[in-house]
């Protein structure tokens, strides 16, 4: 019929409907949100994480819990949690069972049986030397050693910066082995130069994670409160690192990725 209205409101595809209800919104305004860059220290930001990705009563399996900064200001009890660790030498967690000699590489734990893992590796290269004289952290800087690394020298395998990478390769893997669908993955890990060649070990973990069946659900910038500095410098030829991140994976293949081919 010439010059009719389009329908509206009351009818759609030629049936009496009644008048159309708008969608309303829930929730209320806030400022209260977790964000993705943070200035303070790991056990600031960890709970957060969990908070957003890992549901109250999971099973999470933190594989390279140290000293169990992580957990500082997670409540007790929250989760039920698997702690251990390559090396117990020197780690202090006195509420919380840690199991040594587990190496986050070959898990004892069924296929599919975790909620959540969570990585934090030595990053660094100089944490992975075949001579423990080698190994970065002597004299004064012990205690960084012992925060960050079992102390111990790495045997075979590949060297440097790649030693690294290798690690988080097959940590990943295990990780993917043991997380159930759609499990989630929190890693910790920080950029750096070796060999003077920039390394954004962030870049690596994430595209070779994804290759193997992880997406890729978020980011998180942990900038360092203090103000590094050396003992002797003639010219610098990078600037400084003074962030790290958590990244948050999970366990199922998405469309969408994060390498692109030009």
């Amino acid at each position: 019929m010439a010059g009719k209205l389009p329908t509206t409101g009351a009818r759609r595809a030629g049936t009496e409907t009644g008048p159309v209800r708008r969608r309303v919104a829930g929730g209320a305004p806030s400022t209260d949100l977790v964000f993705t860059a943070h200035v303070g220290g790991n056990a600031d930001v960890f709970p957060q994480i969990l908070g957003l990705y890992v549901p109250r009563g999971a099973v999470v399996a933190d594989v390279t819990f140290g000293n169990g900064t992580f957990w500082k200001h997670v409540p007790t009890g929250e989760y039920t949690l698997l702690a251990s660790d390559l090396s117990t030498r020197n780690r202090r967690s006195p509420h919380i069972e840690v199991k040594g000699g587990i190496d986050c590489r070959e898990l004892p734990y069924d296929d599919g049986s975790i909620d959540c893992v969570v990585l934090d590796p030595p990053y660094m290269e100089g944490l992975h030397r075949r001579d423990e004289g080698h190994l970065a952290g002597s004299g004064s800087h012990a205690p960084f050693r012992r925060h960050y690394s079992g102390g111990t020298p790495t045997a075979g395998g590949p060297r440097w910066h790649d030693a690294v990478v290798g690690l988080y390769v097959a940590a990943g893997l295990e990780a993917h082995r043991v997380l159930r669908k759609d499990g989630v993955l929190v890693v910790k890990c920080q950029d750096e130069v070796s060999a003077n060649t920039q390394r954004l070990t962030h870049v690596e973990v994430i595209t070779g994670y994804e290759s193997i069946g992880f997406h890729t659900r978020d980011l998180f910038v942990v900038v360092r409160t203090n103000r590094a500095g050396v003992s002797r410098l003639k010219k610098q030829a990078h600037a400084r690192k003074n962030h790290s991140y958590f990244l948050v994976f999970e366990k199922r293949r998405s469309r969408v990725s994060s390498v692109v081919s030009i």
